[in-house]
């Protein structure tokens, strides 16, 4: 080897040199370009998957309450049906009250120990009616309510405010928070008007 060729070979010599003293702190302070962009698609990937999983767990949340209240509504209006039936038998024994007027129970020992014998089968019954949450609709002297009531007539009384209940042909009842049947009514007409407002007793 000549002395020419030896000093050309000397500066590539001390390159490779600086480089190898240099190696590991030249890679951590900048890292490739791909790492970054792949570490911002996982973590985009990770937030999305969080709310997956947030989403799925509300779901589960609404219908897990939706089956425990369609499950408690099942049990409360469970005897809907049997209860619409049975109602005809308090209307038969108001029926029956209502035809004997009190003039005909005085003196009469045996039409009086019948009708105080309806009157408490009655009351036993409603008793036995709000045990199951059936209760009777408020209907008589009250402002006519599409909602629990259905006008059967309206009947002209100026002494009564427009819209408000004078008769109760039907009673009505309620089933816990949901109208069992409404009440039939006649509902007064011509006298002074609730706060200037007409009563629809169309139903």
């Amino acid at each position: 080897m000549t002395q020419d060729q030896t000093a050309e070979q000397m500066p590539a010599a001390e390159s490779a040199d600086q480089s190898a003293d240099q190696g590991p702190a030249a890679e951590s302070a900048a890292p490739p370009a791909v790492d970054s962009e792949r570490i911002k698609e996982l973590e985009a990937e990770i937030a999305k998957l969080k709310n997956d999983v947030l989403y799925a767990k509300a779901e589960t949340e609404n219908t897990r309450r939706r089956l425990e209240q369609q499950a408690e509504d099942r049990g409360r209006y469970a005897i809907s049906n049997i209860a619409k039936d049975v109602l005809s038998v308090a209307d038969n024994l108001r029926r029956a009250l209502d035809s004997v007027p009190a003039s005909a129970r005085e003196g009469n020992e045996s039409l009086t120990a019948l009708t105080t014998g309806v009157e408490m089968t009655e009351r036993e019954l409603l008793a036995t009616f709000e045990r199951y949450g059936i209760k009777l609709v408020a209907a008589q002297g009250e402002r006519f309510d599409p909602n629990l009531h259905q006008a059967m007539m309206e009947m002209e009384d100026p002494s009564q405010i427009e819209g408000t209940v004078v008769l109760v042909m039907q009673a009505g009842y309620t089933l816990h928070d949901r109208l069992l049947r409404p009440a039939l009514v006649g509902v007064a007409k011509g006298g002074p008007k609730s706060g200037g407002n007409n009563v629809d007793t169309k139903v």
